[in-house]
């Protein structure tokens, strides 16, 4: 069994984060860690952050100068049994803005990015065309498990 360490950072102002919210990204990759990660211990962050601090993480670190829904930092520490995953950052305003464009919920929205975020994290990519349908497939098959999960503890 994975032992989670996760910290949670509300850097934003705009869309206030209810505990609701937390304790969906809590239950979310409390869930998804151990089925994506092999250590014992496993450590990751989620930071939700304004249009103006993405901007500025993406264009310093991945040199694209706009604002962007998530960014991922893999740390991919490994010390025997532990692991650092990385850094996961989400763009509120991005997640309520994406939701009424893809006309669904706030909550698909985030645990959509968080999934496709965290897989980040592990190495998933979507650069090519096989690469984004293999991440596709497995975000949506955890995010299916989740909600399944999700209603059976209802």
């Amino acid at each position: 069994m994975t032992e989670l360490s996760l910290y949670m950072d509300d850097r934003q102002e705009t869309i206030a984060l209810s505990e609701e919210d937390r304790n969906l990204i809590q239950s979310l990759i409390s869930f998804v860690v151990p089925k994506i990660a092999e250590e014992a211990q496993v450590e990751v962050s989620v930071s939700f952050v304004e249009d103006e601090e993405i901007r500025a993480l993406n264009r310093d670190f991945r040199g694209v100068d706009k604002v962007t829904d998530v960014l991922s930092f893999p740390m991919d520490e490994v010390y025997g049994d532990y692991r650092n995953l990385g850094d996961v950052i989400i763009n509120t305003s991005k997640v309520k803005e994406q939701a009424e464009e893809f006309g669904h919920s706030y909550r698909r929205e985030l645990t959509y990015l968080t999934v496709h975020s965290l897989l980040h994290l592990v190495g998933y990519d979507h650069e090519e065309a096989e690469e984004k349908a293999a991440m596709r497939a497995r975000e949506e098959a955890l995010l299916a498990a989740f909600e399944g999960e999700e209603n059976e503890a209802r």
